[in-house]
């Protein structure tokens, strides 16, 4: 009997050994397999930047596409953002005010480098985005996403919505009892209007990532038609999104 027991111990100790091994070599593997994807920058002035990198969710985008500006001014100008608030919260204090996820001053940055980074994606790619700037409290406040098109449909999705913190690197955005988890940002609500123009909004977060991913799905053709337009981009888009 003790024979038995000894020789049963001595397979469950291997298969636990292989079962490490099988895991050493899958993570391995995958690292090996999958090397940094490349970039290409199509605008960068400061803390600001608009560049085209693979997309990990589609290769079958409609680009290169051509939208002028105008257009994702205007498209930019529709997204609302706010505060995400659970039921006790909303309960004392009421929803949080919605407001738009894009300042004027921010469209006229990303929209002409943004129309150009469409212009020049492959189907594989995606137009990343970054804008951010110093507030009247010394923090810096950013907005980060990506862009994409698969007609009929424009995917905009965010991960930072006017997320104020120290500015980078700041020891402050980091747990003290664990000093390389970073803090995540404020978690926040994502919409579109007209709202007759979106199809969906999908609420996910990143593994072993802080941040959130809001991604609206937008029929952004006809919301082109039915929306003012923002006006005053095309003339800057031959020299602006040239800038390094």
């Amino acid at each position: 009997m003790t024979d038995t027991r000894n020789s049963a111990n001595r397979i469950q100790r291997w298969n636990v050994r292989l079962l490490f091994i099988l895991i050493g070599l899958t993570v391995v593997t995958g690292c090996a397999g999958h090397p940094p994807s490349p970039t290409k920058t199509i605008y960068q002035s400061g803390l600001n930047m608009v560049r085209l990198e693979q997309d990990p969710d589609s290769t079958a985008n409609s680009h290169p596409a051509s939208l002028t500006a105008t257009e994702v001014g205007t498209l930019l100008r529709g997204v609302r953002v706010w505060e995400r608030r659970n039921v006790i919260h909303r309960l004392f204090v009421g929803e949080a005010d919605k407001t738009r996820g894009f300042r004027d001053e921010e469209i006229a940055v990303l929209a002409p480098a943004l129309a150009n980074a469409l212009s020049q994606a492959s189907p594989s790619e995606r137009a990343y985005f970054h804008v951010s700037h110093a507030t009247e409290h010394g923090e810096e406040e950013t907005t980060t996403g990506w862009l994409s098109l698969r007609d009929p449909i424009l995917y905009l999705s965010l991960s930072e919505a006017h997320d104020r913190h120290g500015p980078g690197p700041d020891i402050g955005k980091y747990d003290r009892q664990m000093p390389n988890v970073p803090e995540a940002s404020a978690a926040f609500d994502a919409t579109f209007e007209p709202e007759d123009y979106l199809v969906q909004v999908s609420s996910a977060g990143r593994l072993f990532a802080p941040d959130q991913r809001e991604e609206l799905q937008i029929r952004y053709r006809a919301a082109l038609t039915a929306m003012p337009a923002q006006p005053g981009l095309d003339r800057d888009r031959a020299t602006t999104p040239g800038q390094r």
